[in-house]
């Protein structure tokens, strides 16, 4: 037996809702459609089903068995299928109760705590999951669809066509030297006067690795790493022991800042981390991502208000 291609799941949620009612006007009022758009398409069920459903009392529509039968397996049939969409809209990531969003570890300073409150008001039955990584291994995970958005140091060398992205803001690159260092009052710094100092780096894949590295090449030199770390909070606290100085983005500031001081590098030097969304344009329409990026322009918008904007971070 095959299914006539009249039997529509549409036509099932009228009849269901006229079974609820009994009665067409009230029917047509909760579907939101006319008294006529209802009649036709129970008229067009029992086609379909090649039995009737009802009979006539005047204008009364009265149900028969068959109608009790329909009525008891149309409303699994149509609760099943929502359940079936709600699913593989989760599994791709659409509109799910859990919402996968990676950052920088710095961005954990101020950033993301900002970012995620606000997205809890938009949507407070959202559950959200932090993953925090390095910008190379953070987008590996986005493209793999393991992530739903991720918080980084926007580069056009690893964004591919698939990807959208929206700036936040910019973060200068300063050095960070112990609060007792002797560059620790100076206004600005020339890197090259460091020459012969060690330093204290994050290892490849992370935005700061990468940045560093095009600073000491503008400095015209080769760093002496005493030592290669995996997350920034490690590194600032390497620095404030005195174990080497570091090039850092300005918004890890607030962290040790008793005991380490950023300071300016001379313009020649000067770096900027352009800091953004990124995520897959696959998933752009869905309700949880459109509200993270609803939440990023209003801090963007926030950001460029404030004093000291482009490094206050």
């Amino acid at each position: 037996m095959q299914i006539d291609e009249e039997l529509t799941l549409k036509k099932l949620e009228v009849f269901l809702a006229f079974m609820r009612s009994g009665n067409l006007s009230k029917a047509a009022a909760e579907l939101n459609t006319s008294n006529v758009s209802v009649h036709r398409a129970i008229h067009s069920l029992e086609s379909a089903l090649r039995c009737p459903l009802f009979k006539h009392e005047g204008r009364n529509l009265i149900p028969l068995e068959s109608a009790f039968v329909l009525e008891e397996h149309a409303q699994k049939l149509v609760q099943d299928v929502l359940e079936t969409v709600r699913q593989t809209r989760e599994s791709a990531g659409f509109s799910a109760e859990r919402f996968k969003l990676g950052a920088l570890y710095s961005l954990t300073v101020k950033t993301v705590p900002q970012l995620i409150m606000g997205l809890k008001l938009r949507r407070s039955e959202l559950n959200i999951d932090l993953i925090l990584g390095s910008n190379v291994d953070l987008l590996y995970k986005l493209k793999n669809m393991e992530l739903d958005a991720v918080l980084i140091s926007l580069d056009d060398s690893l964004i591919n066509i698939d990807c959208e992205q929206l700036l936040l803001f910019a973060d200068d690159i300063f050095l960070a030297v112990p609060a007792d260092s002797p560059f620790a009052e100076q206004a600005e710094v020339d890197l090259g006067d460091l020459r012969d100092a060690t330093f204290i780096t994050l290892t490849q894949g992370f935005a700061t690795h990468r940045d560093s590295a095009r600073v000491f090449d503008q400095a015209g030199f080769k760093p002496n790493v005493g030592m290669q770390v995996n997350d920034i909070f490690t590194l600032l606290s390497m620095v404030s022991s005195g174990v080497g100085y570091a090039l850092l983005p300005g918004r890890v500031a607030a962290v040790y800042e008793n005991r380490i001081r950023l300071i300016p590098l001379q313009s020649k030097y000067r770096l900027q981390q352009q800091i953004g969304i990124v995520f897959l344009k696959a998933k752009e329409r869905d309700p949880n991502l459109l509200a993270l990026v609803a939440e990023c322009r209003m801090y963007r918008s926030r950001s460029s208000t404030e004093p000291g904007s482009s490094t206050d971070r």
